[in-house]
């Protein structure tokens, strides 16, 4: 039967409407498309997306429409892989759940490039091109097979991260499991992304991180259908991209003689060097993974601001205050930053041509944040060409120097996104503006119509607490928890329908001043990094409950894969709130659905039989909350403690 009226029967009718496979089948060849492969697909017996959560459709990020029925496609070493002729693309896609079935299930699928409709009648699973918007995609489970059709190959790409996650959770084993069936529930989805550009950063300055962490940084990301990587490569504490024509830049510019411990004020030092850099033949071979699972690479170059690993290795790029510069050893902001003269700007353009010669992406980053003015205020050539533009001050400097580098990337077919403070003074022409300080900068710059990724800070900053910070090691600030993260709408309401268009994604940032570890890393972007994937990617409403009931299945394949996230999902969140100087109100939370808190206050261990946490209530200063979360007569997650 066509489309439309096999949905139709099953009582659940289309969101909206589609177009079919692309032109180049002719309408006789749509019709066998749907009438050999689709209609025997699915048992027309829907159910509620409520119970598809629960009998095992538990996607992150969510997609628009989902339909589980009765029945599951088996999967076994008998069944064939039959996809489009030519296309190597989707060759590569599939191999990947090859790779997977390998490492988990022991066995891979035989691949046939040909006419999958010559093969219509057979057991397996199809993959069909078709002419929709880019990275959507739509798949069909029935019991003899699943038919994934797809716009581009990152549709097809998208469609393979949804097929693995509707089989069991083992498929992310790296070793083979005994005794599961391969099953995935007969189901229909189609799908499509909210925001083209879904966004993760990483801070390789603060602490270095090596290329194998970085894959599987990206690997994380590409399971979420995160599509950019926003490489934040220098900074004041160290240079980390190989730059041929300057190679003090990692000759001395990667290292720092020490870092500061604990936070940048504690004036204590590690006294042990850090340092690290990428090859550009890393770079390249980086780029290529990415590229492979439909992930842009954005690097990021800052300035004028952050730019003191820079200067300490060329001192004639500042404005020549100092007899000495030093790459930064603590964290935060310093004065010395890059001189807006020709010395400079030779400088920059000669790096950024061959950042344009290792990223393909059109879309580069020049930071332009917290670029103090102290040093441009007292520079003689600064002040004369203040008077010599005709400029306002030293904020309309800056513009005057982000413009002025803009117009070069701009002649070598490449765009900028920079932070808010490319704001100050005037934007630049074609600039796009990535929003940290709040929501004010992304609501300015959209109303001004350039385009603005939002990365509000603390809402997407994933260094920020995520837990009591009582019981949580150093973070940069917070606590911002997984509830909040998911629960920000990343399109401000202030915006006009029209002015709401140029916001065109979101993005989790990772600074990593307390982040000195691969480990470290994970446990502060994951499972929070799951909420912004989801708002990223996702069209339905928002729905915490439902989340929360995919999350907990989701942590079963991060598992797997070996992810040290925030266990914070599973354990009560205790909060004191000011009253009077002899109590303070105690609310208590737990992100794990279908849960209860029991709590006690003399210091004993909760059980099921301890007082249920029902509303917020008043302790003195002798009582300690001690609290734990259960579920069906069971303790889940750690007991926590708080005292006054």
């Amino acid at each position: 039967m066509a489309e439309s009226s096999m949905l139709q029967t099953c009582g659940h009718p289309r969101p909206h409407k589609r177009e079919g496979p692309k032109a180049r089948f002719g309408r006789g060849r749509v019709a066998t498309v749907w009438s050999i492969l689709l209609s025997a697909v699915i048992a027309c017996n829907p159910q509620t997306q409520e119970t598809a959560v629960n009998q095992g459709i538990s996607v992150i990020p969510q997609p628009a429409f989902v339909q589980q029925e009765e029945g599951a496609f088996t999967l076994d070493k008998n069944t064939t892989i039959y996809l489009e002729a030519g296309d190597s693309a989707i060759l590569r896609t599939v191999g990947f759940l090859n790779e997977r079935l390998e490492k988990a299930a022991g066995f891979t699928l035989p691949v046939v490039t040909d006419d999958p409709l010559a093969h219509g009648n057979e057991k397996g699973i199809f993959w069909l091109s078709a002419g929709w918007k880019p990275e959507s995609y739509t798949l069909r489970a029935g019991q003899d097979r699943i038919v994934v059709e797809y716009a581009d190959g990152a549709g097809a790409f998208y469609g393979l991260q949804t097929l693995l996650q509707l089989l069991p959770e083992a498929i992310f084993a790296d070793t083979p499991q005994r005794g599961v069936r391969w099953e995935v529930p007969c189901c229909s989805i189609e799908d499509a992304p909210r925001f083209a550009y879904r966004g993760m950063h990483l801070d390789c300055c603060l602490h270095f991180f090596d290329i194998p962490f970085l894959k599987r940084y990206i690997d994380l990301m590409a399971l979420h259908k995160v599509n950019r990587f926003h490489w934040h490569l220098t900074e004041d504490q160290g240079w980390r991209l190989e730059i041929k024509q300057y190679p003090l830049l990692t000759e001395k510019g990667q290292w720092r003689k020490e870092t500061v411990i604990g936070s940048l004020s504690s004036g204590i030092y590690d006294g042990t060097p850090h340092g690290g850099y990428y090859t550009q033949e890393e770079v390249r071979d980086l780029v290529r993974y990415a590229a492979e699972r439909y992930v842009t690479i954005i690097p990021e170059i800052e300035m004028p601001g952050h730019a003191l690993a820079a200067i300490a290795c060329y001192p004639e790029l500042s404005c020549g205050l100092e007899d000495h510069y030093e790459t930064a050893t603590r964290w935060g902001i310093f004065k010395q930053v890059f001189c807006p003269k020709e010395e400079t700007f030779t400088f920059l353009e000669n790096v950024m041509d061959e950042v344009f010669a290792l990223f393909p992406s059109t879309l580069v980053h020049i930071g332009g944040d917290e670029c103090p003015k102290t040093s441009w205020k007292q520079c003689p050539h600064c002040q004369a060409l203040i008077r010599k533009e005709g400029l306002k001050d030293e904020f309309e400097l800056q513009s005057w120097f982000i413009q002025r580098m803009e117009k070069y990337i701009n002649a070598k077919g490449h765009e900028i996104i920079g932070w808010d403070e490319i704001l100050q003074g005037g934007l630049a022409p074609n600039a796009k503006v990535m929003s940290w300080l709040g929501e004010e900068g992304g609501i300015k710059a959209a109303q001004q119509h350039h385009e603005v990724v939002m990365a509000p800070y603390p809402k997407y900053y994933l260094d920020y607490w995520q837990a009591d910070p009582d019981s949580e090691p150093l973070a940069m600030g917070g606590p911002t928890t997984l509830r909040t993260m998911y629960e920000y709408n990343p399109v401000p309401e202030i915006l006009t329908p029209e002015e709401r268009k140029y916001v065109i994604g979101v993005e989790g940032c990772v600074w990593t001043e307390y982040m000195p570890t691969p480990a470290r890393v994970e446990y502060m972007a994951w499972p929070r990094m799951c909420a912004i994937a989801e708002s990223g990617w996702t069209t339905r409403e928002k729905d915490w409950d439902g989340f929360t009931r995919r999350l907990e299945t989701h942590l079963a394949r991060l598992d797997r894969l070996g992810v040290g996230y925030c266990d914070a999902f599973f354990n009560p969140f205790i909060e004191f709130h000011k009253d009077t100087p002899a109590d303070k109100v105690v609310t208590i939370s737990v992100d794990a659905p279908d849960t209860e808190i029991r709590y006690t206050l003399d210091g004993s261990e909760p059980t099921v039989a301890s007082q249920l946490y029902e509303q917020p209530f008043v302790i003195n200063r002798q009582q300690v909350v001690t609290a734990a979360a259960f579920r069906g007569g069971k303790q889940i997650g750690t007991t926590k403690h708080k005292a006054f």
